[in-house]
């Protein structure tokens, strides 16, 4: 499985996340009242299956905000693209999959270094977050 809502399979997860440790995270961070989230869910979802290699990690700002260290989010989806070396994409994207997927096509050729943005590692949030 490479798809994980974070709050109803918190314990899946960190699992995954011990036996997979150089999987690449996306993580997509949302609200359960945002409408917008709630249709593009779906396509995260689907996404996933194309990017098996790859942990989809779907979170509820307001479900577990301890996943978003010290950051805001103040629009919907906001992203987060994970590698082994850190975090090499934050930010608010459009809600279409077309774009997530021609940006993880484009990271899979480039070799990028970590940017300073964004929460911290997520394995090491989801070990303090229960």
């Amino acid at each position: 499985m490479t798809y994980f809502t974070a709050h109803t399979q918190l314990d899946e997860l960190k699992q995954a996340l011990e036996n997979e440790p150089e999987a690449h995270l996306i993580i997509c961070f949302c609200a359960q009242w945002c409408r917008t989230c709630q249709q593009y869910q779906k396509d995260f979802k689907a996404l996933a299956k194309q990017w098996p290699d790859h942990f989809f990690i779907w979170i509820d700002v307001e479900e577990l905000p301890e996943l978003l260290g010290d950051e805001d989010v103040e629009d919907f989806p906001t992203l987060q693209i994970q590698t082994t070396k850190g975090t090499v994409f934050f930010g608010a994207m459009l809600p279409h999959s077309e774009h997530l997927d021609r940006l993880l096509r484009d990271f899979q050729h480039q070799d990028l270094p970590p940017v300073s943005t964004g929460p911290g590692d997520l394995r090491q949030l989801i070990t303090t977050a229960t």
